[in-house]
């Protein structure tokens, strides 16, 4: 099962696996919202990054897919078509391209299919979904329509530095437990990987201090920027987002750049040595 082509009943089963544990974790969380009152608080994104990564990008794919559909409906009581239009398509591209990343596996390409399928996955997500609300719906207040590039990005940045903390420190232990418990499912690389348990201290805590930084310069910008002239070029709507980008911006990048150097420092991570 390790190897070659998996047969049709096993994506099947492991995607509706997948959709009904990424729905289920995503439920938790659904009611926290981003500055912009839109855009959920979802530290269940790492369950589709581990199926992806022990079943395949089509199995990640679909389950994301489905399972944020799954999630969303719920929560508003009906098929919904925001999450059809920009959830859908993006989760699963941005896990079927978090499986491809990985296929040849090691932690490094891990961290790189982290990082790279987060932020192409809530590029389409926040793309499509403010486009569909400001000039489709017209759902969004009038003032979003000259705003919505910096909404999106906004949101884009949101989900970036609230999920990969999530992905990078609670993937790896999932892994290498599903690897330990069920070696045949998984492939030579991933169980040999595993068992060695690469520590790879520092790109994991490269990868959480960069963006962090990132982010903790722009909170700074934001801060010192003369708020008029901030309103006058369309970032922020009004001032209430303005606060609640700079509290983002701020919060979300000092925790980045706090657990990178946890790691860097203590050299402890979940992947250890036998």
């Amino acid at each position: 099962m390790s190897s070659g082509k998996r047969p049709l009943s096993f994506i099947v089963a492991q995607s509706a696996m997948c959709a009904v544990l990424y729905a289920m974790g995503s439920y938790l969380t659904a009611y926290i919202s981003s500055p912009w009152g839109s855009g959920q608080f979802r530290p269940a994104v790492v369950i589709p990054a581990v199926f992806s990564t022990l079943f395949g990008p089509m199995v990640g794919g679909l389950g994301a897919a489905l399972g944020t559909l799954i999630v969303d409906s719920a929560k508003h009581g009906q098929i919904y078509v925001r999450s059809l239009v920009s959830a859908v398509p993006g989760n699963f591209v941005g896990f079927y391209l978090f499986g491809r990343l990985v296929k040849r596996f090691s932690w490094e390409n891990y961290v790189k299919a982290t990082q790279i399928s987060l932020v192409v996955s809530n590029l389409i997500v926040a793309f499509l979904y403010v486009y569909f609300r400001v000039f489709v719906e017209a759902s969004y207040p009038v003032i979003f329509q000259e705003a919505w590039v910096y909404v999106s990005l906004g949101l884009v940045a949101w989900w970036y530095v609230t999920m990969l903390p999530f992905v990078l420190f609670l993937g790896p232990p999932l892994i290498r437990a599903v690897a330990s418990a069920f070696p045949g499912i998984v492939s030579e690389q991933m169980r040999s990987a595993t068992v060695k348990g690469e520590a790879l201290k520092k790109s994991f805590s490269l990868a959480m201090i960069v963006p962090g930084l990132v982010m903790l310069f722009v909170g700074v910008g934001i801060v010192f920027a003369d708020p008029d002239w901030v309103m006058a070029l369309n970032v922020a709507p009004n001032t209430v987002i303005l606060a609640g980008m700079e509290a983002m911006f701020m919060i979300g990048g000092a925790i980045l750049i706090f657990l990178g150097l946890l790691v860097l420092a203590t050299g402890r991570f979940i992947i250890r040595r036998k």
